[in-house]
């Protein structure tokens, strides 16, 4: 039975990259010039810091556009508020790596209120779908991609005929 897989990844190795990017865009600009901002990567998390909040919001724009040329979707960041201290501003950002159990339990209940023939399994932190056709598993892939909220990153890995 054909199947596939819905989850929500991105490739760390990119994302590096993307925050190399970000940095060397930061340095580089006429309106950062003698300003001291700065992007870290700590895993999962990517660590803004500069000297005003306004900063931080065209800081977090560049990281946007870094991540979205390399192939990482911008939905995955989860940002926290701005931490002002004085002469230093920082934000956090978290790079969502995988599907909450709520977030599954609302696309498997999206894909049986479609009522197509597919079945659908909780697996840990991402949902399988199988189903006798092809045609209703692609059918699935087009209803979540046109449905996915907003803070959704969804990735269709692992298809099997």
């Amino acid at each position: 039975m054909p199947s596939f897989d819905i989850v929500s990844e991105f490739d760390k190795h990119e994302a590096s990259n993307a925050v190399d990017q970000a940095n060397r865009e930061i340095q580089g600009r006429f309106d950062f010039r003698g300003v001291t901002a700065s992007f870290s990567l700590d895993g999962e998390t990517v660590a803004l810091e500069a000297e005003a909040d306004f900063q931080l919001r065209q800081m977090l724009d560049v990281l946007r556009n870094r991540l979205i040329a390399r192939g990482i979707d911008a939905r995955c960041m989860d940002v926290a508020e701005p931490e002002l201290s004085g002469v230093r501003a920082r934000q956090t950002v978290r790079l969502k790596q995988g599907l909450e159990a709520q977030e599954t339990k609302d696309i498997v209940k999206r894909i049986k209120a479609s009522k197509l023939k597919v079945q659908a399994q909780i697996q840990g932190d991402q949902v399988r779908v199988t189903g006798k056709k092809r045609d209703d598993l692609q059918a699935v892939m087009a209803l979540l991609r046109g449905e996915e909220g907003p803070d959704l990153a969804l990735q269709f890995n692992n298809f099997r005929d």
